[in-house]
């Protein structure tokens, strides 16, 4: 199969059984009763948004899923390819983590699901087992690429640096998911990227890459059709640790080192702001911003939802197309 027909392929699957399945099960979910708790302390009109159906994300993990397994793992594997299957599985199991989470949370009523020491442990584990794998066969090796400047061998220690990067920005892609739309459009610009960038230096080698990116995107465009303000469906940690996992998986796929950091700049910034507000508060009594993530600051400021979503995702296509201009000098 010609790759343009693979790539359409792959994306109207990935979209066709995201999208199906979300209009089947999102009626299901409402019934049994398992929609999103929202804590008292979040903004008060968000109160309206409680009993909306979570876990959306285990649909567009299907779908990308279902589109890889017909159009590229298969081949990939076939042929002695183990990488694509590595950060596949790597996603699904932030993914299985965010499952957990969020089966806990619904089960038991409440907004609070695994404890914080035991997420970290687990991602931990299964983080490390990644960066093993991706050395051990070969895909990756223990450098650090810093842009305009080289690169650097961290031996032994790439592991805890690589571990400690990963975990943040996953956790923080788990924290944009705050608003209705927000982490699915921020993370279908980053797809988009992806496709272009590897469409355009890595196609030979990273074909497969393309195709999943392409999925991806598909996957994503098929949840926001539910997702978007107002929204008829939440994508739950599920969804929020699966997305973060595949970003990141993509960055090293590519080779990006350092570049993850400004391909994932939105993600950076809402961590940072828990940081510094938890920080403020701890040390002077006094808050930064109205409320942290960043993104409930600027809600409290007045911005819509449908504002915030427009904004960060231009400002994540500013800085994914500033490092698809240096990526490709």
């Amino acid at each position: 199969m010609g790759l343009i027909y693979k790539t359409c392929f792959a994306f109207i699957i990935a979209f066709a059984v995201s999208a199906l399945l979300l209009k089947i099960f999102i009626p299901i979910l409402r019934k049994a009763k398992l929609g999103q708790k929202i804590l008292e302390i979040g903004p008060s009109w968000h109160k309206c948004k409680e009993g909306t159906p979570t876990m959306g994300g285990l649909f567009f993990m299907i779908g990308i899923f279902a589109a890889a397994g017909i159009f590229l793992l298969p081949h990939d594997i076939k042929n002695g390819d183990y990488s694509l299957l590595i950060h596949m599985l790597f996603a699904l199991s932030y993914g299985i983590v965010g499952f957990v989470d969020d089966y806990v949370k619904l089960f038991k009523k409440q907004n609070k699901g695994l404890t914080p020491m035991q997420k970290l442990a687990i991602q931990t584990v299964f983080t490390v087992a990644y960066l093993v794998l991706l050395v051990k066969f070969e895909y990756v090796d223990t450098t650090l690429r810093i842009p305009f400047f080289g690169s650097l061998d961290l031996g032994f220690f790439y592991y805890p640096v690589c571990t400690l990067a990963i975990m943040y920005l996953v956790n923080c892609a788990n924290l944009t998911d705050g608003i209705d739309g927000l982490a699915g459009s921020v993370a279908a610009v980053i797809f988009l990227f992806f496709s272009l960038l590897t469409y355009k230096l890595f196609l030979t080698s990273h074909e497969s890459l393309f195709v999943l990116s392409i999925a991806c995107l598909g996957a994503m465009l098929a949840f926001l059709v539910f997702n978007f303000h107002p929204a008829k469906v939440f994508m739950g940690d599920t969804g929020s640790q699966f997305l973060g996992a595949m970003i990141v998986a993509m960055c090293f796929a590519v080779n990006a080192g350092v570049w993850s950091v400004v391909i994932c700049f939105i993600y950076l910034i809402e961590g940072i702001s828990v940081i510094l507000q938890v920080m403020s508060y701890k040390l002077t009594g006094k808050r930064i911003f109205k409320m942290a993530p960043i993104h409930h600051h600027f809600e409290k400021s007045g911005w819509s939802e449908v504002k915030i979503v427009f904004v960060f995702s231009t400002v994540t296509a500013l800085f994914s197309a500033l490092t698809y201009f240096l990526f490709t000098l």
